[in-house]
This record gives C-alpha cells, structure tokens and sequence, in this order.
C-alpha cells in the first residue's frame, strides 16, 4: 500500500490545505476503527508480520518504531495507530491550558523535498479535556496495547519563570494514563521556550515534575514513570551534549532528538523555496543528517546504556537503521506518515528485521550504537 499511497493520494494532497488534511486523515483513521472490520483491515493492511522485542521503560516494545508527538496531538486516534503496528505512540503536545496556537495558515508541505514546516504553537485541548478523553477511551477499550507516551509543553500565557508548574499541572492531571513522558522544552513556536533548555530553566522542571511522579507512585502503590526530555536541533555539539548530560544528572530517563528546526535547506525548486521562507520548525528528509548526528554525538558521552529517542526524517529501513547504529535504541517519525503514508509501520519494521538478520545481529540492542563500536 506504500506504492499507491505515494502514487495516488499524495499527489492529491497537494491541492489541500496542509492542517485540513491532517485533521481529515486523523478523523479517517479514528473512523475506521469504529466500523465493523475497519480495524482488522488496517490490521491486515499494515501490521508488521514480525516483531523486534525491545526492553525499556518497564514494558516490552513489540518493535522500536513509534508515533512522534504532533500528529495526533489530542489522542483521538489511539486504536488507529495500534491498528497499523506501531510499537508506542506518543501524544500531544499537552499543555495545562487549552490553546488555539498561532493563526492559521500554519502547516506547510515542501513535497520535493519531503519536508514539512509548521507554526502550530501548541495549539491542543488542554490537559483537563485530554485527561477525560483518555478516561473515556480507556473505561470503553482499556488500556492501549502499546506503551502510551505524553509530550508536555509549556503554556504560553505561562511567565517562564513559573514554567515548571505548568509542566507539573499537566503531568499531575495525565499520569494515571501515560506510560512515559516527554518534557517538551524546543518547540520553536513558542516564546522564549526554548530558553528552558538552559541548566536553571531544565533542572527547575525536572525536579518538580519528578516530586509529581513519586508522589503520586507512593499513592498508586506502582513505579514512577519515565521522564524524557526533548531537544532542539539548532545547537553546537557542545550545548547538546551539556543538556544531555545535565538532563541524565537530574534523573531524565532518556532524551529525544530531535525536534524540529529553524535552519533551511537550499533548494531550486520555487514551490519549496516558498515554503522554507515560512517561520516555524522545519521536519522531514532535511532533517535527517543532522538528527542522527546528534544520536551520536549524545551517545558517545552518555555511554551505551541511557535511552535515545530518534526522530527526524525517517522515511525507509535505511533511515532507520542508520539511527539505530548512531546510538537510538527506539525511533519515530511524524512527516513520515505523511509523505508516505501508514504502510510506513510495516516498511521499517521489516526492513529493520533484515537488516539486523543480513547483519547477524542477535537483537535490536546489540546493534544500538554499533556505528561506534570496535570493529
């Protein structure tokens, strides 16, 4: 279905408004599951037929290859997405208050160059009506059938100065849901937040955030869940790996590289051009060099075995697999999705499995970072 979707629904997204066809491919995969058989179609259409086992975080992965924050910003589609074979999928950004984000037009396709630009800023439910979404959805379904992550932002009518309360508030209203969070601190398309990458701003929402988690832990009887940070492309080596390390000094369980970017690439192509002179964080192929060079830069200071989230511009097995050798143990993906649409899932994974087969590896973990290893 890779090859159909590339052929004939991409070229007529082109004639759509970018965030209009997002919501309707939102709405169609959450349709879909409602129908009798929809979900055992998507199912049948896009499962992975193999599974590539992964530890971490307190839950077996069935593979490494997850859903990136802001595709599905509400959760609205949670079946959908366990429907095509992910391994987790990550929600929001969630911020404590409900948002509209920026004026619209504010998400952009540069389609030769497979890359999106986007000026959303936040815009989300809330964490109060996503909590009561998840409540709902988990009373009628359960609990999803892969691990739940919630990417938490910061609002912006929030001073800096009391950011970190706002990240606790939305961590408090969603923790019963979420299997593992990811504090949000390079969106670039909200004010000044990325200024929270700093030691001060980044430890402040760490240490309340982590009094949230262990409280509500001791009175739910269970462990804490995990706390991932995410980070901004547009660093030298050297502040990058001062942040990760800082994060992995005040109890971060991993990191996520990365999130979108304000560099620009060339391009001769007027229709792309025009869309990489739009303001906002760019994502997609253009993004791919320099994420998975950041995977590696983090893992060669932060030893093998600290967690590393990969995303950015991963579009076939071998975008994948590069990551994995830099050092990410789990990936994702968002502009993935959508220039390639949902066959996605099944292409990685697979590819994924032969190549660690071809390679003679024996697991995913034995292949993290293998681009560092000793001959």
């Amino acid at each position: 279905m890779g090859v159909p979707y590339r052929w004939l629904i991409r070229p007529l997204l082109r004639f759509q408004d970018s965030e209009k066809a997002h919501h309707r491919s939102l709405r169609l995969l959450r349709l879909a599951t409602a129908l009798p058989f929809g979900g055992g179609t998507l199912k049948l259409l896009y499962h992975p037929r193999h599974e590539i086992p992964v530890e971490l975080f307190g839950h077996t992965y069935k593979n490494p290859f997850g859903l990136a924050a802001g595709m599905d910003k509400n959760g609205i589609a949670l079946r959908g997405w366990e429907r095509i074979g992910l391994g987790f999928i990550e929600i929001g950004g969630v911020t404590q208050h409900e948002q509209e984000g920026n004026p619209k037009p504010r998400m952009f396709r540069a389609n030769q160059s497979l890359a999106l630009v986007n000026r959303m800023g936040f815009n989300n439910e809330g964490s109060d009506k996503i909590r009561q979404r998840l409540e709902v959805h988990f009373k009628r379904y359960g609990r999803p059938s892969v691990p739940l992550w919630v990417n938490v932002g910061k609002s912006k009518i929030t001073p800096l100065d009391i950011a970190h309360e706002d990240y606790a508030a939305t961590v408090h209203a969603l923790w019963q849901f979420t299997d593992v969070f990811v504090i949000n601190v390079s969106s670039p398309n909200t004010p000044n937040l990325r200024d929270l990458q700093n030691d001060d701003g980044l430890v402040r929402i760490l240490d309340t955030c982590q009094k949230v988690n262990h409280q509500l832990a001791d009175e739910h009887g269970i462990q804490p869940k995990p706390f991932l940070v995410k980070v901004a492309p547009d660093l030298t080596n050297e502040q990058l790996v001062h942040i990760a390390l800082t994060a992995k000094n005040n109890h971060a369980d991993g990191i996520v590289l990365s999130n979108t970017t304000l560099a620009r690439p060339k391009t001769n192509h007027k229709q792309d051009a025009n869309v990489f002179s739009e303001t906002g964080g760019l994502s997609g192929q253009p993004l791919k060099e320099r994420s998975t060079e950041m995977i590696r830069q983090v893992r060669q200071h932060v030893g093998k075995e600290w967690p590393i989230v990969g995303v950015g511009g991963i579009s076939s097995p071998h975008d994948a697999f590069e990551k994995i050798k830099a050092g990410a143990t789990l990936l994702q993906a968002y502009s993935g999705f959508v220039f390639e649409g949902p066959a996605l899932s099944k292409s990685v994974v697979h590819g994924l499995k032969h190549s660690l087969d071809k390679n003679h590896y024996s697991s995913l973990q034995s292949a993290v970072g293998a681009d560092e290893q000793p001959k």
